[in-house]
């Protein structure tokens, strides 16, 4: 009982490994290179040379943080009592904003 297991198993193993064999692909067994990674040396040579796009600081994973201060812009979001955004102008002149739907100089 014992070796017929064996056998089988063994027999497995095989004929498994005959189905694998069977499973290589000849564009890479009839390829004309040196190796299977040759042919991008152009490619090699364009990352070589490319200029890494982010700062230094971009790649510190140890970021400060204040529990307390996420803790209570997470209460804001929640309630729905965020400040609105103040946005950024390169002039000095404030314009005030018309609450009515007509022109400024229609009501004169």
């Amino acid at each position: 009982m014992r070796r017929t297991r064996t056998v089988l198993r063994l027999g497995s193993v095989l004929a498994f490994g005959a189905l694998l064999g069977g499973c290589a692909d000849l564009y890479y067994d009839r390829r004309d290179a040196v190796s299977l990674q040759a042919g991008d040396a152009v490619e090699t040579n364009k990352v070589a040379h490319i200029i890494d796009p982010w700062p230094k600081a971009a790649a510190n994973r140890n970021i400060d943080y204040d529990g307390e201060r996420m803790q209570r812009a997470a209460e804001r979001y929640r309630t729905n009592k965020t400040t609105p955004l103040q946005t950024t102008s390169t002039s000095s002149v404030q314009y005030q904003q018309s609450t009515s739907g007509g022109s400024a100089n229609a009501s004169q």
